[in-house]
């Protein structure tokens, strides 16, 4: 059975709590991503993730500035995976959490992140990408 580790991607860019919401946005403009990893500028431990959403939610429609610190707009309460955990598992918990991404972390490190759409590709796991895409899906709807 394959795990995360045989799909994910670990060549992540990444920002700091010192930097701010315009360099964010910036980065994911430049690398084409709907989410950055926040780590510790000392340690490179994982503490948040900024999602293009959040972005939107907790920065534009609060009337946050660009200029605003990372730390006042990003998820902080993560769903975290190993590089060793099985392809279904990382499926089954996207489902169940309604998220599209994962980040893989050894050690309190992060190594990698991996996609809705690393499962989607991936022959072995066409069902559980599926099923996790579907969950989101749904409630994406019910939302709109």
């Amino acid at each position: 059975m394959k795990s995360v580790r045989d799909v994910m991607t670990s060549n992540v860019d990444c920002c700091t709590q010192l930097d701010n919401v315009f360099e964010v946005a910036v980065k994911m403009k430049d690398l084409d991503v709907g989410a950055i990893p926040i780590v510790d500028n000392d340690t490179r431990k994982l503490i948040g993730m900024i999602t293009d959403r959040d972005l939107v939610v907790r920065g534009i429609a609060e009337k946050r500035s660009g200029s605003n610190q990372v730390t006042n707009v990003m998820s902080e309460s993560l769903i975290t995976v190993s590089p060793d955990t099985s392809l279904q598992e990382a499926s089954k918990l996207m489902a169940e959490h309604q998220i599209r991404r994962l980040p893989v972390v050894e050690n309190d490190q992060l190594v990698g992140i991996i996609a809705l759409g690393d499962l989607a590709v991936e022959k072995m796991s066409d069902e559980s990408a599926g099923y996790a895409l579907s969950e989101i899906s749904e409630s994406e709807q019910v939302h709109h």
